[in-house]
Parts: structure tokens; C-alpha cells; sequence
């Protein structure tokens, strides 16, 4: 007879749900939901039935509903599971949300920005990610209710600019965690890195923070140079790094800066004779109205960027990037 399962760390549940070890430790101590058998002096383990208790939370917390009201009904109503042998392990939840479920949590979301409730925003956030996957709750959840609150702000002379400053960092720290959680696998080696960057006048991080997050899932390596970087810096971090691509952000078109863009399209590295030069990705609404350049891509959207940029990680590190005499004019 085999010895039952001992069931997965606090670590490893929030690793696989994207919600924070914090969040279970707030949720088990403010309402009940942790793990049912606990030996004092030892680690907290989740059985089967406690993930099921805990992914009923994370569905109702992500659908609007107060976390407290949310704990009665996942202890009430979430039906231990026992997985049979061989079923593959507990992993987050991700399918694209209804348009029901994107008013519910935008609802939600907003709601917990204008209470300035900081515990709500981070549960709504994990569960959402948990539920949706990245791609699906930023594009549709995270980023609409961003810009909701920068309109409701534009538009009442100066009021809730704390709103928008708190729901921006905690969308930044749900962010960071889910790729400080993919991150823990090991990258495949030899893959140069993929260079992010804000064009020089744009201070709007939160969509490279994004990208970042996703890339990190996918085991690409990362360089993140943040807001505003200046000219001379991206020239020597691609001359340093050399790196699959590059993205740049811009906003709004006041700030895309197309020489930019050209000139580090244009730059090569390596050995005479080998020369080899970086895709640029003119990622954002300011690029829009212009046809890219040789050895320039405009991503659509999130989902199409990781799409182009693990494509060009592959080439890249299988040897087939662009090469100084192929890649520019």
C-alpha cells in the first residue's frame, strides 16, 4: 500500500494558483482558508481538498465578490478532489474570461482602488492571473481598469491621483510576482537576452512590467531598463549585450522616437566578417500611423509580442538571427 500523498508547500500552491504566499497567509488567518491538518513545527501542506477550497476563493474574489463573503461559500461549497494516479498536478487556472467575468472584475478592482484597500487589490489581482492566465488579465482586466481610473482622474480636476498611483503599484507587484515565479525554472541556456526599454520621454512602464512578466513564464531572459532611457544607454547596453531584440515603448506619439528606433536597428556587433545585428519591437499605441522599418516589428498586442519575441529567442539562439548584411538596407 503506498503512502498518501503529504500534499505541496504554501510555496509551491502559490507558485501554482499566481497568488502571493502572503495572500494565503492573510486568507487563512483573516478567514479560515488554509490548509485542514496542521502538526505544529512543521511545514504547512495543502492537500488536494484545501486547493479545491482555495481555487473556489480565487474564482470568487476574482468575480467581485467581498473576500469574506467569498471564504464562507469556497468553505461551504468546494468539493475535495482526490487526483486519480498519474493525473498531472494542480496548475493555475486559464481560460479566456466572459464578458461577465471581465464587468465583475473590473467592478471589483475598482471598487477596492477607490476604498484604497490594498489586501483586496492584491487578492483580486492574484486571482485573476490565477484564473485567466497573464495574457488574458492584463489585456482585459489589468489595463482597462488602469485606464478607467486615468480617465475618472483627467476628468475631476486632479482628484484620485492616490487611486491611480496605488492600483499602479500593485498591478507592478502582481506583475513582478508571476515573473519572480517563472523565473525559477532554469532559462535555456545560451539565449541572448531580449533588451526592454521606455523611449526616452515616456515614463509608462506598467506594459513592459507586463511583457517582462510574460517573457519571464516562458523562460526568455530579460534585460529591464525602465522609463525613459537615454539614447546613449540603449546604444551601449545592445553594444554590451547583444542582445535577440529589443522593444522600445512609447505611449503616446509625442514621445515615439523613430531615429531612435532606426539607428538601433541599424547597429551591429561581433566579429568582422559575422556581423550580426537586433530585431527592434516598436511596442505601443505611439508608434501607430507609421510602417515599420527594415528590421522593425509592431506588435499588436501582448500576446503577439511574446509570440514574435520566443520566436526570435530561438533563432537567435540557435544561430539564425539576423545578420549585418541581411538584416538592414
Amino acid at each position: 500500500m503506498t503512502e498518501p500523498s503529504p500534499g505541496l508547500t504554501s510555496g509551491a500552491v502559490a507558485r501554482r494558483l499566481g497568488v502571493a504566499p502572503t495572500t494565503l497567509r492573510s486568507w487563512d488567518r483573516r478567514y479560515g482558508i488554509g490548509p485542514v491538518a496542521h502538526e505544529s513545527g512543521r511545514h504547512r501542506r495543502w492537500t488536494p481538498g484545501d486547493i479545491a477550497v482555495l481555487q473556489e476563493m480565487c474564482r470568487l474574489t476574482a468575480s467581485g465578490v467581498p473576500p469574506a463573503e467569498a471564504a464562507r461559500a469556497a468553505r461551504a461549497g468546494a468539493a475535495p478532489a482526490t487526483p486519480a494516479a498519474g493525473e498531472a498536478p494542480i496548475g493555475p487556472s486559464a481560460h479566456e474570461p466572459s464578458v461577465g467575468d471581465v464587468r465583475r472584475e473590473l467592478r471589483g478592482l475598482g471598487r477596492a482602488a477607490v476604498r484604497l484597500d490594498s489586501g483586496a487589490m492584491d487578492e483580486l489581482l492574484g486571482s485573476v492571473i490565477a484564473r485567466h492566465g497573464l495574457v488574458a488579465a492584463w489585456e482585459q482586466v489589468m489595463a482597462p481598469a488602469l485606464h478607467a481610473v486615468g480617465r475618472k482622474w483627467e476628468t475631476s480636476e486632479d482628484r484620485y491621483v492616490e487611486v491611480e498611483h496605488l492600483l499602479s503599484w500593485h498591478v507592478s507587484t502582481a506583475l513582478r510576482r508571476v515573473g519572480a515565479a517563472g523565473r525559477t525554472g532554469t532559462p535555456e541556456a545560451a539565449t541572448p537576452p531580449v533588451l526592454l526599454a521606455c523611449v526616452p520621454d515616456e515614463q509608462h512602464t506598467l506594459p513592459l512590467e507586463a511583457l517582462a512578466a510574460g517573457l519571464a513564464e516562458l523562460g526568455v531572459p530579460t534585460l529591464m531598463f525602465g522609463a525613459a532611457v537615454p539614447p546613449e544607454a540603449l546604444d551601449q547596453a545592445v553594444r554590451r549585450t547583444g542582445p535577440a531584440a529589443v522593444v522600445l515603448w512609447s505611449q503616446a506619439r509625442s514621445t515615439a522616437h523613430h531615429p531612435l528606433a532606426r539607428h538601433l536597428a541599424d547597429t551591429s556587433w561581433g566579429v568582422r566578417g559575422a556581423r550580426t545585428r537586433t530585431a527592434v519591437l516598436l511596442a505601443g499605441p505611439g508608434w501607430a500611423g507609421r510602417t515599420p522599418g527594415p528590421g522593425m516589428l509592431r506588435p499588436a498586442g501582448l500576446r503577439e509580442a511574446l509570440s514574435l519575441l520566443r520566436g526570435l529567442c530561438a533563432a537567435a539562439r540557435d544561430g539564425e538571427g539576423p545578420t549585418a548584411s541581411s538584416a538592414g538596407p
